[in-house]
């Protein structure tokens, strides 16, 4: 098997590379994930215009990009910027006690919730179907299964997850999504119930 390093893809199709310090690449990644900098309103659809441009050589590219988006490089580096402003007051506010209650929110009640949500879920879609159902095991849960409704695994996911696609595992089974509400859960299961 032969491997090329990003080091070396990016000097040979670039011809340079950036040396960021250690940890700077994360958080401007995340102020950018918050601030959306980089979305096609900003900057274009650049998985399509790197397809239109006629030239192949990244000078080439490089220079009809900036002649088609003159402003986007400016853009999505205000946004970033400012955001990267509000995370280093962020920053400032964090000391260890709410780092602590961070971790018992996440470990306690988001997971004590997050179980119960799933549960619910599963007994109300075992209910519809006249079936029963069951919590997955270790092994199971390891491979992106929740639970079982009758004999079919299932997964539970926020309505969000379908949006968030840097985050979606590989999940060979079916998926219920549900969106919290004021009054409760909406739960959608319609491939499963129909089935």
């Amino acid at each position: 098997m032969i491997k090329i390093k990003n080091e070396e893809l990016i000097k040979e199709l670039v011809g340079t590379t950036h040396d960021f310090p250690k940890y700077t690449t994360q958080l401007i990644n995340l102020a950018n994930q918050n601030a959306q900098g980089t979305r096609p309103r900003v900057v274009g659809q650049l998985s399509e215009l790197i397809n239109e441009c006629p030239e192949k050589t990244y000078e080439a590219w490089k220079k009809w990009y900036l002649d088609r988006y003159p402003n986007a490089i400016e853009n999505a580096t205000a946004k970033i910027t400012a955001m990267i402003i509000n995370l280093k007051q962020a920053i400032k506010d964090i000391d260890e006690n709410m780092i602590k209650e961070w971790v018992e929110d996440l470990l306690l009640e988001k997971t004590f919730i997050g179980l119960k949500f799933q549960e619910a879920i599963l007994n109300k879609i075992a209910s519809i179907k006249e079936t029963t159902y069951r919590l997955a095991n270790p092994e199971e849960e390891s491979q992106g299964i929740d639970g079982f409704i009758g004999e079919i695994p299932v997964s539970i996911k926020p309505i969000t997850y379908k949006t968030k696609n840097s985050l979606k595992e590989k999940i060979k089974c079916e998926i219920i999504f549900y969106k919290k509400t004021k009054d409760g859960l909406e739960i959608d299961a319609e491939s499963l119930i129909g089935s």
